[in-house]
């Protein structure tokens, strides 16, 4: 790939002067990918209330766009969508107005560098057989290079706080890939011995020294130590309910969470000794996919696809909607289950400034 790109530097929000609006501030928003209905839903985090629902038929996209990750800008200027099915990856601001997109074969995780001008893009996993590279996007203009990470299928895809390093993984092979940005240098390395994991996704701790990934098919989160950058190093394997999703770490780096999606629970993890914590199930917790926190890590959200309709909608033309689930991490309950349009995927959330 061409290095001009990633040695472009630019602020810390990347958004281009061409937008129409940017914001001041930017307010607690979640944004949720439903992938069956061509939608993004944008929810308040403090009312837990749906604000608008994004209908990409109505700006000229196909019903079978399939709206799989978002990313959003440091400061809550703008968002990121991934299309499957029509791939490309879309730019809105902060109002909701469509103002870039790029093509991209099979798009899926979406990952923001907090400082740089760019975006990574990794492959979904409907891509059978993609070019075996992730997508880097310039966010200011939306254009786009690729970069060899010499495996298939990479999916799982997380840029280290420091924005100096990237993490990617192959859902085909037990391999993942660190990437120092500056540099391009790219080192890669094996998970050992067994059946392929296929690492969902990774989280990395605030503090920068621990990675995690979920493996969906061993049912297993994956520890690394970050000592060495470049050379994660395994140092917990933790059994888990079937199927873990999407991790995040709480703001304060005690737990991670995520979701099983075969067992309709979600997880919490200590870190302080890497120990499941609790497992919490109930109403609206339906093939679980995606996981966020508020900023002051009072509310973990959890987007459910719910296709096989674990959960039954009250008054709802939609037989089998998504949601997304609300948790009080203190006491670990659901507090509210908000519906959104159906199979609610990958999601981000922006902080109140």
């Amino acid at each position: 790939m061409a290095a001009a790109l990633l040695s472009v530097p630019a602020p810390v929000s990347a958004v281009s002067a061409e937008d129409p609006h940017i914001p001041e501030e930017a307010g607690g928003r979640l944004y949720v990918a439903s992938q069956a209905a061509a939608a993004v839903s944008i929810l308040d985090m403090d009312s837990h209330e749906v604000l608008e629902t994004i209908w990409l038929t109505e700006l000229g996209f196909t019903p079978d766009a399939k709206p799989h990750h978002i990313a959003v800008e440091p400061d809550g200027s703008a968002w990121y969508v991934s299309l499957i099915g029509d791939n490309k990856v879309l730019k809105f601001d902060r109002d909701n107005r469509l103002v870039g997109q790029v093509e991209f074969e099979r798009p899926g995780m979406l990952a923001v560098h907090p400082t740089r001008d760019l975006l990574f893009v990794g492959r979904s996993m409907a891509a059978v057989n993609p070019p075996q590279r992730i997508g880097i996007i310039r966010r200011s203009d939306m254009a786009i290079e690729e970069l060899d990470v010499f495996f298939p299928r990479p999916h799982a895809i997380v840029v280290h706080p420091d924005g100096d390093h990237l993490y990617t993984a192959s859902l085909a092979e037990n391999r993942l890939a660190s990437l120092e940005i500056e540099s391009e240098e790219l080192e890669l390395s094996g998970l050992g011995e067994g059946p392929p994991a296929v690492l969902v996704q990774f989280a990395v701790s605030p503090d920068g020294q621990t990675l995690v990934g979920t493996g969906q098919l061993t049912s297993k989160l994956l520890v690394f130590d970050l000592a060495d950058p470049m050379a994660p190093s395994r140092t917990h394997s933790i059994d888990v309910n079937a199927a873990p999703w999407h991790p995040a770490f709480s703001p304060d780096g005690r737990y991670v969470y995520f979701g099983n999606q075969n067992a309709n629970t979600v997880t919490v993890v200590e870190t302080d000794g890497w120990t499941v914590d609790a497992v919490i199930e109930g109403e609206g917790l339906a093939e679980p996919h995606g996981v966020a926190t508020s900023s002051d890590g009072r509310y973990l959200y959890v987007s459910n696809r719910n296709q096989k309709g674990a959960y039954s909608s009250v008054g709802n033309a939609d037989e089998h909607p998504g949601t997304v689930v609300v948790i009080d991490t203190s006491s670990r309950e659901i507090i509210a289950v908000i519906e959104v349009a159906p199979y609610a995927a990958g999601m981000s959330a922006s902080s109140p400034k």
